[in-house]
């Protein structure tokens, strides 16, 4: 039992630490890593994961994610634009070697995550940007 709960401690630092680089380092994407880190501060310690979700990096790039809500746009285009940067660098070196088969399941791949980001999350608009006020829930 002991040894579980270092296990996702120890993938949950990892997570953060990763997640923290991909928010800055524009190749390393840090959605899965905050996902990560998500998952296992929950598998771990509620006081690890109440202390993540209440970070700024979970909020910035996870909370509307989890909550239900879905993406913001900028979110899901720097997603997929991270994507396809990393994937670009594997399918050209592999197209350099003319190894064909991989690549064309790379490329499929690459297919399925876009049209995952465009069709499969939902879109997330902030209230912010529809203008509406924090108290707009009230009705009269």
């Amino acid at each position: 039992m002991k040894f579980k709960k270092i296990l996702w401690l120890t993938l949950g630092f990892i997570g953060v630490g990763l997640g923290a680089v991909g928010a800055v380092v524009p190749m390393l994407p840090a959605f899965p890593f905050l996902l990560l880190a998500t998952v296992s501060f929950a598998k771990s310690s509620e006081k690890l994961h109440t202390w993540f979700i209440g970070t700024k990096l979970y909020k910035k790039n996870l909370e509307s994610y989890v909550a239900g809500r879905g993406m913001t746009w900028a979110t899901k285009i720097r997603i997929m634009i991270t994507v396809t940067l990393l994937m670009g660098v594997g399918f050209g070196m592999m197209l350099a070697r003319s190894i064909f088969i991989p690549c064309n399941i790379l490329f499929c791949v690459w297919v399925f995550h876009i049209l995952y980001f465009i069709f499969g999350v939902k879109k997330y608009i902030p209230k912010e940007e529809t203008g509406q006020s924090q108290n707009s829930d009230c009705q009269f």
